[in-house]
């Protein structure tokens, strides 16, 4: 496998996954049945996609559209068109006429791959090709090695959009060099702890954040991988479901958004005596670790005893609900960052974090607070700026302003106040955040 200071694109991901051979490496639910594929799989259909794209006259530089749920196929396609040299273009599934429009207006798109059961797709001038029929559509081409094309670190591999609620959809540019800027520290310290990956594995991991969030992306296409590990999909909202689903495929790791980490601990209390489980709780202030575990016992063998983590990101998570799991004897890990920083700008360490911190900046990221205590932000991860225009006005010589307002404690830890557009200033002057 690459070294982490060999890589140049994310493309040497693609060729480690070939060591991996027939590991499964995708989990996902087809009807009523639960079905898997392999990494070898997941390589192979992403070299005929790319011979697809070369097909159909989709260049390197051309933009592609994809939209769909989280699945294998969404992730082929997203690495045939890396291969290719195609810019992806992810759209949420839930995306509006209008938004898809405006994307498809700015991008120029030559074509879609989108979910068969989305109809939007009808109304825009764009090729479409069904995303979970790829395997089938492409089966007549070879599987062998592809020849990408010239790749650095500066190639754009893909445009993330904006919401657009508000005003015209802004597509932030990210690079192979902006998202390697924070997947290579993560792998540096993910080896540190290879000599014990045996005793955990596989490694599996529940996503339930959508793969059109750079977030999502890198939790399911990119650091379960760096453990050799499973990655698990499921559309489920239904609290119970979730965890029947972390019990039964013995779950490790559920990378989630604050809402539904919210959603689960109501779900616990309604389901469980919830005034002695309160008591408890708070009885497990300043409890050692294993005696928390072995206090909360039962919740542990309703999620499976392999289960451990919880891994939040896409929204700040309220010290309440953190502390709450944290008691119970799981661990809660969160990821601050937004989507011009290619997702992360620091990360809580699993085994050295600091409850209440959203961890400590990625080496290689410069953080400071102007004098409002903005948290502003500089590195190779931070986009250049947004397609067509090619910059952004939240950005300050090279520095980019977040609109988030943090601390840091004397140890680095940064800590997330809140949002500076909802400061409320008070008759006297003091500014208060509705966080605190």
């Amino acid at each position: 496998m690459a070294a982490p200071a060999d890589r140049q694109t994310l493309l040497s991901y693609l060729d480690d996954y070939v060591l991996h051979k027939n590991d499964k490496m995708f989990v996902q639910r087809q009807g009523l049945r639960l079905v898997g594929s392999s990494y070898r799989e997941l390589v192979n259909v992403a070299r005929r996609i790319a011979r697809e794209l070369e097909v159909r006259g989709v260049n390197p530089g051309d933009r592609v559209l994809l939209c769909g749920a989280n699945s294998s196929e969404w992730i082929a396609a997203f690495w045939g068109c890396l291969l290719r040299g195609a810019v992806v273009a992810p759209l949420d599934q839930q995306s509006t006429i209008e938004f898809v429009l405006s994307v498809q207006k700015q991008t120029a798109a030559k074509l879609a791959f989108v979910d068969s059961d989305i109809k939007i797709f009808q109304q825009v001038a764009v090729p479409v090709l069904a995303v979970e029929s790829l395997p089938a559509i492409t089966a007549g081409h070879s599987d062998g090695p592809y020849q990408a094309v010239e790749i650095s670190r500066d190639t754009l591999a893909e445009i993330v959009f904006t919401s657009g609620t508000t005003s015209t959809p802004k597509g932030v540019m990210l690079t192979h060099g902006n998202l390697l800027a924070n997947l290579l520290p993560i792998e540096k310290e993910i080896l540190k702890y290879q000599k014990w990956r045996r005793l955990v594995h596989p490694l599996r991991f529940l996503v339930l954040v959508p793969l059109s969030h750079v977030f999502g992306q890198l939790m399911a296409i990119f650091v379960p991988q760096l453990l050799g590990g499973e990655v698990h999909f499921d559309d489920t909202l239904n609290p119970a479901e979730i965890v029947r689903r972390i019990r039964q495929q013995r779950i490790s790791i559920v990378v989630l958004v604050p809402r539904m980490l919210e959603s689960l601990r109501d779900w616990l209390l309604r389901n469980s005596e919830a005034q002695d489980l309160e008591k408890s709780i708070r009885k497990a202030t300043g409890q050692k670790f294993l005696r928390r575990w072995w206090k909360f016992r039962r919740v542990h063998r309703e999620f499976g005893w392999k289960f451990w983590a919880f891994l939040s990101g896409g929204a700040t998570l309220d010290n309440e609900t953190e502390e709450f799991w944290h008691k119970l004897g799981f661990a809660v890990l969160q990821g601050y960052g937004m989507t011009e920083t290619a997702a992360l700008v620091s990360v809580t360490h699993p085994f050295r974090g600091r409850r209440g911190s959203i961890g400590k900046p990625l080496p290689g990221y410069e953080l400071k607070l102007d004098e409002s205590g903005e948290i502003v932000v500089r590195g190779p991860g931070v986009s250049s700026g947004y397609w067509l225009t090619r910059n952004g006005s939240e950005r300050v010589n090279n520095w980019l302003r977040t609109g988030d307002v943090g601390t840091f404690d004397a140890q680095g830890n940064l800590y997330f106040k809140g949002r500076e557009k909802d400061v409320i200033v008070t008759a006297a002057g003091l500014n208060v955040y509705p966080e605190d």
